[in-house]
């Protein structure tokens, strides 16, 4: 049986680790999401205007053409707040495509990675704290040893 898609795991040392297809999911369900929603606007400015777009489709094409940063040119808008709105469209866009590029890098290059150095630094301080508390102790039971042996060499005289 197929486990559930998590959003993270939490590894030994309590570092988040985010599943990168969730992520993609959700962040590809948001940005249409916004194209979907921002669409609305621009049909209704652009249709007034009698602009080349005229339908609902028209202006999601073109949002969508912006979030990628293609441009096929179209359709674009010919009023300013259409003009606005694909600017702003650009920029979400390419950010969040940009975030998702960033994923998949990260994923397929993942030697260069900091948190997997940081999870190596972590183990080793782990490691030399565990060290340092057996020779804490060591020294512990050495001092106890060396009292014993002057009260008892005190106790003698």
């Amino acid at each position: 049986m197929k486990e559930p898609l998590k959003a993270y795991t939490i590894d030994e040392y309590g570092v988040k680790n985010y599943n990168s297809f969730y992520l993609l999911l959700i962040t590809i369900a948001v940005l249409y999401g916004i194209i979907a929603l921002l669409s609305i606007p621009l049909y209704h400015y652009e249709v007034t205007s009698k602009g080349n777009i005229q339908s609902y489709r028209d202006a999601f094409w073109t949002l969508q053409m912006s979030a990628s940063t293609i441009g096929f040119g179209d359709f674009y808008p010919v009023t300013m707040q259409g003009r606005i709105i694909v600017a702003a469209m650009f920029y979400i866009g390419v950010g969040m495509v940009g975030f998702v590029g960033a994923q998949f890098v990260n994923k397929f290059v993942g030697f260069s990675d900091t948190n997997v150095k940081n999870r190596e630094l972590r183990k080793q301080n782990k490691d030399l704290l565990e060290h340092n508390l057996q020779l804490e102790r060591k020294i512990d039971l050495l001092v106890e040893k060396v009292e014993r042996i002057v009260i008892q060499e005190n106790d003698v005289k």
